[in-house]
């Protein structure tokens, strides 16, 4: 994960980063929970609903929001939902795919840099 992104973002970059995780968790939960689908397929659910509580945590971050991305992007263009909505997941997700899942995650403190302090 460290090779993916030199840096986990603090500060004001941080927090958007948060902010951009919980919108597109909650997103996710709602799609999961509500199936728009007129036959709500359990695969889908059950992708929808992992994704959007690893998001919120900030687990995997990479590897759940490009699969999130893929889903919806699925979803939208086989007419299942909402088209706008699920394209707006899927960007939302693409953006936590790229960016990475900032400081505040279970992945910054699994694979962020470590500071060691040698005493003599």
């Amino acid at each position: 994960m460290q090779r993916l992104y030199s840096t986990f973002a603090h500060g004001w970059p941080g927090a958007g980063l948060l902010c951009l995780r919980i919108i597109g968790a909650i997103a996710a939960l709602h799609f999961a929970l509500a199936s728009v689908a007129p036959i709500p397929t359990p695969l889908l659910t059950v992708v929808e609903g992992s994704a959007g509580l690893l998001l919120c945590a900030g687990l995997w971050t990479p590897i759940v929001a490009s699969a999130l991305s893929l889903v919806e992007l699925w979803c939208a263009f086989s007419g299942k939902g909402d088209f706008w909505a699920e394209i707006l997941l899927a960007a939302i997700a693409a953006a936590l795919a790229m960016l990475g899942p900032g400081a505040w995650s279970i992945d910054a403190r699994l694979f962020g840099r470590k500071r060691l302090i040698l005493d003599r």
